[in-house]
């Protein structure tokens, strides 16, 4: 039998990994009381039904409630029982929890309706920091979209592909829209000349083969991939050393639409390589400033300065 517990902050994605799971062929059960753990594992492991060969158990921090140990006592028997477990936590920034219970307005599990949802959130951290510790597998879903989330699990759980606590994410930006909160590295490709300013280039972002022949042209493009892949290639596995779960690469230049774009999406397919690593790719302000058509106007020199 494969066993896999679901646990983390609440609003974090739990009953979305549940459901998935349960989509994909395992057994799920939700918030099962901690002392009815090893009973229904060892129910389940000495079962002949094939629907019990893999089971999910959705955790959160009900089950271990300060002075309740009979969730980690659970942990430790299936630990000294050799039992195949694997312990997926799924994390969220305050912020974003917040926002997310707002726009549902559920009732936090711990906070409940009287309580103050920001302490309900301080609690649960607490509550469920020896499970955190112990997890195999460390999803911040921060800021992945529900179709990313399920495709990380499918990778992680359901493929059982090696993976490592890390989530990528590339995104491009204009800098005339603001920076991105989120944000670990930022990087300003503001430097290499502007397609903007080409009227029969306009339109295209820095997806299409006219940017990227474009850009492509100029010998720093290719340098500053060289050197900036390099540096990051340098700088994963010292942050993964260092704890670290989710990580922000900003590319941004004046629009977000051209250059960004272009740079992002390179990192992006350069990091691909990696298969052990979480890795997306956005684009956030591609679609901003619809410009005239291609082949409206006759090709314009650059101006030196910036748009």
């Amino acid at each position: 039998m494969k066993l896999v517990i679901v646990t983390g902050m609440s609003g974090a994605g739990k009953t979305t990994v549940l459901n998935f799971l349960e989509d994909s062929g395992y057994y799920c059960v939700d918030n099962l009381p901690a002392p009815l753990i090893m009973p229904f594992v060892h129910l389940a492991e000495s079962s002949t039904d094939s629907e019990y060969q893999k089971v999910a158990l959705g955790v959160d921090g009900r089950n271990g409630k300060a002075g309740d140990r009979a969730l980690e006592e659970a942990l430790d028997q299936i630990r000294t029982e050799k039992l195949t477990c694997q312990i997926l936590f799924l994390e969220a920034s305050d912020e974003i929890l917040i926002k997310r219970y707002k726009e549902t307005r559920r009732t936090h599990p711990i906070s409940g309706r009287e309580g103050s949802l920001e302490d309900g959130i301080k609690k649960e951290r607490v509550l469920l920091k020896y499970l955190k510790e112990r997890a195999d597998y460390i999803l911040d879903t921060s800021q992945l979209l529900t179709r990313d989330l399920k495709k990380e699990v499918r990778r992680v759980i359901v493929e059982e592909n090696s993976y490592k606590n890390l989530y990528i994410t590339v995104l491009s930006f204009g800098f005339k829209y603001g920076v991105p909160a989120e944000a670990d590295l930022v990087m300003d490709v503001r430097f290499l000349p502007n397609p903007y300013y080409d009227l029969n280039l306009r339109m295209y972002t820095g997806l299409d083969e006219p940017i990227q022949d474009f850009l492509n042209k100029f010998s720093q493009t290719s340098e500053f991939l060289e050197k900036f892949t390099g540096l990051v290639d340098f700088l994963i596995p010292n942050y993964i050393a260092e704890g670290k779960n989710q990580l922000v690469i900003a590319v941004g230049c004046t629009g977000g639409r051209h250059r960004s774009v272009m740079m992002a999406d390179a990192i992006y397919r350069h990091l691909t390589q990696y298969k052990e690593y979480g890795l997306r790719v956005e684009h956030r302000d591609m679609h901003r400033d619809p410009a005239h058509k291609p082949g409206q106007y006759e090709v314009q020199e650059c101006p030196s300065q910036e748009m």
